[in-house]
């Protein structure tokens, strides 16, 4: 594998699987941020399947092959870390805040939600109601709408246009088929980055990966 030494404590390392691995030694603290970050989201969609890696997003928290929902709700909580995700334009982030013991732990999850979620059919529908009610929320909400509004008019025909949410129309059409024809397409090693900071070792990370 490929590791540049980019400045002090910080180290970027291309695997053979196009996977890069960046990392940056914060030796003061005794906690580690961690994410994966997928270079697919809302710019890269068409028009007919706008919000689609929105609600991907949202699913792969349903449950994967290794986990259900709660254990993926619990396994970092119990512990005193968090674990989150957001969708914009360019990428779809997934990460994990822990103290430094838990990495491993906090690696592995990652990796499960990344590579091995379920998307099942039987979850959608709940799913896509929540997503529905984030749309509806955006609507009520001036500072938010304004955004969507922008991006809109000044890009009308480009994706960077597009809601990152979606429509009530796009989401309401979008299924399971849909979610994972996506992931299978987008979600693959030489397409994510995975990136920690905080008090650890770069060839430990690597190991763990």
């Amino acid at each position: 594998m490929d590791t540049t030494r980019l400045d002090a404590g910080l180290h970027q390392t291309v695997a053979p699987n196009g996977l890069v691995v960046l990392t940056e030694v914060l030796p003061g603290v005794r906690s580690v941020a961690t994410g994966v970050w997928v270079r697919t989201a809302s710019a890269h969609e068409p028009r007919g399947k706008m919000g689609v890696s929105h609600l991907l997003e949202h699913m792969v928290f349903k449950g994967t092959e290794r986990r259900n929902a709660r254990q993926l709700a619990l396994e970092l909580e119990i512990r005193g870390g968090s674990l989150d995700a957001y969708t914009s334009r360019d990428h779809t982030n997934y990460q994990a805040h822990v103290l430094d013991e838990d990495l491993p732990r906090a690696l592995d999850v990652l990796t499960d939600l990344v590579r091995r979620p379920l998307l099942r059919e039987d979850d959608l529908g709940l799913e896509r109601n929540v997503v529905l009610e984030e749309i509806a929320t955006v609507e009520d909400t001036p500072d938010d709408l304004v955004f969507e509004l922008f991006h809109d008019r000044l890009w009308p025909d480009h994706p960077y246009g597009y809601s990152i949410l979606g429509t009530r129309e796009t989401v309401g059409a979008l299924s399971a088929g849909d979610l994972q024809a996506l992931h299978g397409s987008g979600y693959y090693p030489g397409n994510c980055v995975v990136a920690a900071a905080g008090r650890l070792e770069h060839d430990r990370v690597l190991e763990l990966l």
